[in-house]
C-alpha cells in the first residue's frame, strides 16, 4: 500500500483569507487604486507630487562631444600680433598659428594692420575676404 505524506505547503491553508486580511483585499488592482503608476494624474496625484515630482515632463539630455569653436576676430588678432612683436616672437616673415594660441576659427570683425600668414582650423567668409584684400595668406590646418 502507498504511504501518503502530507505536503509541506499547507501554511495558512484553512484560514479563510490566507493572510490577506479581508476577502476584498486580495482581489485585483482595485484594492490599491489601480496597478503600478495608474492614476498619477488623477487620484494618486498628491503621492506623485510628494514622492516623485519630476515623474512627468521632459528632462532632456546633454549632447556630449559637441564643442563650439573658440573664435577670435581680426581686431583681437591685431592686439596679439602687436604683443608678439613686442616680445620679439614674430620676426621677418610673419606667420601665426591660431591653434597654438588656443583658437579654432578666425572671424572677420575689424581690420588687419599687418601682412601675415594665418593658420587656423576654420575661417569665416568675411575673414577670408578681408585677408585676401589686404594681401595675407589663410591656411586651413586640421
Amino acid at each position: 500500500m502507498v504511504v501518503r505524506k502530507r505536503k509541506k505547503i499547507l501554511k495558512k491553508r484553512g484560514h479563510r483569507t490566507a493572510g490577506y486580511g479581508g476577502q476584498k483585499k486580495h482581489r485585483g488592482g482595485g484594492s490599491r487604486g489601480g496597478r503600478g503608476n495608474a492614476g498619477l494624474h488623477k487620484h494618486k496625484v498628491m503621492r506623485m507630487l510628494k514622492y516623485d515630482p519630476d515623474h512627468f515632463g521632459k528632462k532632456g539630455f546633454k549632447r556630449h562631444f559637441v564643442r563650439k569653436p573658440r573664435s577670435i576676430n581680426l581686431d583681437e588678432l591685431n592686439k596679439i600680433i602687436e604683443r608678439l612683436i613686442e616680445e620679439k616672437k614674430l620676426k621677418g616673415e610673419m606667420k601665426i598659428n591660431l591653434t597654438e594660441l588656443g583658437y579654432d576659427k578666425l572671424l572677420g570683425n575689424g581690420n588687419l594692420k599687418y601682412k601675415i600668414t594665418v593658420e587656423a582650423k576654420m575661417f569665416s567668409k568675411n575673414a577670408l575676404k578681408k585677408l585676401e584684400e589686404f594681401g595675407c595668406k589663410a591656411i586651413t590646418v586640421d
